[in-house]
C-alpha cells in the first residue's frame, strides 16, 4: 500500500469503526463498512469506482478528519503537533516517519521541490495530505489545507 493510503485507511478506518464498533483493520479492508451507525441502502454495497480515493482505499464520506485525529492525539497520552507537522501526524497513525518514507510521500504526491531540503518538503507534504484527505471524502477545517 501506498504511504499515503496507509494515512487514509489510518483515519478513514478509524472513523468507521467508531461508527460501526468494528475494529479498524477489518474496517479498512471492508468496502461496504457503514459510515454511520444507521445502515442505508449504499453502504449495503460496495461503492463504485467513480466514488473511491484516489489511493485506492473505500472512504467513507465526510469523515471528520480534525475529530479523528484529536481523539487519537488525545488517547495517545503523548504531546502531538499533528496540525502542522507531517512527522508528528504519522507517528499519531502509527506510521514510519522517517525521511525516506517522506521522501516516497513526496514522489506519491508529485513533489517537485528539492527533497533535501525537508523542511519545505515537511510543510509540502502537510497541506498536501490534508489536501488530498478532503478531495477524498474527508471534513478537514479550512486552515489546514490552506
Amino acid at each position: 500500500m501506498s504511504v499515503f493510503g496507509s494515512i487514509m485507511s489510518k483515519i478513514f478506518g478509524h472513523h468507521a469503526a467508531a461508527a460501526s464498533g468494528i475494529a479498524p483493520t477489518e474496517a479498512a479492508s471492508s468496502p461496504a463498512a457503514p459510515a454511520a451507525a444507521a445502515p442505508s441502502a449504499a453502504s449495503a454495497s460496495p461503492q463504485p469506482a467513480a466514488s473511491q480515493p484516489a489511493a485506492g482505499a473505500p472512504a467513507p464520506q465526510n469523515v471528520d478528519v480534525e475529530a479523528v485525529l484529536t481523539d487519537l492525539a488525545d488517547k495517545s497520552g503523548q504531546p502531538s503537533n499533528w496540525r502542522t507537522s507531517i512527522v508528528d501526524l504519522m507517528k499519531l497513525l502509527d506510521l514510519d516517519s522517517s525521511l525516506a518514507n517522506r521522501k516516497e510521500l513526496a514522489k506519491e504526491l508529485n513533489y517537485s521541490g528539492d527533497t533535501g531540503d525537508s523542511a519545505t518538503m515537511n510543510v509540502w507534504l502537510h497541506k498536501q495530505v490534508m489536501q488530498k484527505l478532503a478531495e477524498n471524502g474527508g471534513k478537514v477545517p479550512a486552515d489546514l489545507v490552506t
